[in-house]
């Protein structure tokens, strides 16, 4: 549009000329503002093209059956790491939760020893997938995770194809580039996770989300951010403002409130804290946010489903206030 006006300015201004003394000049000025006209139709064309060609290629978003107040929110596994992976599709479930997020590693079932990873044979994901389905929960991402090369990364992508999932979160950002390249070639979005800040190693930077801002902007639109509110304000970020520097590319976020900026705290159930949650859902619903969101509640360890349950209470009492 601001091109769009400078041209007619520009245009105004030939005409305001008066007649020019050479009809030949008079002609190919005419031809330049026609060439102009039909370049600039054809650009916005172009790129109204590749918009739509994006949006078609960008994986599907989670169903809202599986969303709480206009959001997929359920919990991260690891909230309930000192139970099983099954126990922890339970506790979900019993807490309110529609939706999990796996990580690598966690004990499959009470009754074995087998660990839930992206090493699972199909057996193994099948019956997941019917436990899953008489929970009512559904599985939508995977991670923190990380591959050694791209044989594991093909297995974790295939892990992930078989399971639907929305995502998979990791902190390799030194493997982008093959990140994207099978993100592209599974329909599944990868989220850049974050930590806290780690004083003592500088090569640590995905803690920022000007970093991660950096790492990802020029990338396909499947590869994102993973946003930690918890681990940013660990790091004395304030999360709403990490929220609008990575607008556009949040993938997913592990939701937590905390007590204080600036220092490590423990979580506390949603809008206990200083956080404001809900001013970080309204960013999110600004953005047009449709990844999933985690709560990683990372205390109570032996008895924190009533505290989860607060927190997606939370979500139910933010939907009917606006």
């Amino acid at each position: 549009m601001e091109c769009g006006s400078m041209r007619t300015r520009g245009l105004d201004g030939l005409r305001n000329l008066g007649q020019p003394r050479n009809p030949w000049r008079a002609m190919r000025a005419k031809d330049v503002r026609s060439s102009m006209k039909a370049a600039y139709t054809f650009v916005r064309f172009s790129l109204a093209v590749w918009l739509v060609g994006t949006a078609m290629v960008v994986a599907d978003p989670i169903p809202d059956e599986f969303k709480i107040g206009g959001f997929a929110v359920g919990c991260q596994a690891w909230t309930f790491n000192r139970f099983t992976a099954y126990e922890a599709v339970e506790k979900t479930a019993l807490a309110g939760g529609k939706v999990i997020e796996f990580y690598p590693g966690q004990r499959l079932r009470p009754d074995s020893d087998a660990r839930w990873d992206h090493n699972a044979s199909d057996e193994v994901i099948a019956q997941m997938k019917e436990h899953l389905a008489r929970h009512g929960v559904r599985a939508v991402n995977y991670g923190v995770v990380s591959g050694r090369d791209e044989a594991e990364w093909r297995r974790i992508f295939e892990f992930a194809r078989k399971l639907n999932l929305y995502a998979v979160t990791t902190e390799d950002a030194d493997k982008l580039d093959l990140l994207e390249r099978l993100a592209r070639e599974y329909d599944i979005r990868v989220g850049i996770h974050n930590h806290p800040r780690q004083l003592n190693n500088p090569n640590y930077r995905v803690w920022s989300p000007t970093n991660v801002l950096e790492m990802v902007r020029n990338r396909d639109p499947r590869i994102g951010a993973a946003a930690d509110t918890g681990h940013w304000a660990t790091s004395g970020i304030v999360p709403l403002d990490g929220l609008r520097v990575l607008a556009g590319r949040i993938v997913s976020v592990h939701l937590k409130d905390r007590t204080a900026i600036g220092r490590q705290t423990a979580d506390v159930p949603f809008g206990a804290g200083v956080l404001d949650v809900a001013a970080l859902l309204d960013e999110l619903k600004r953005q047009g946010f449709n990844g999933n969101i985690s709560i990683e509640y990372e205390t109570k360890w032996e008895n924190n489903v009533p505290d989860v349950a607060q927190c997606i209470g939370f979500f139910r009492g933010y939907a009917a206030r606006r």
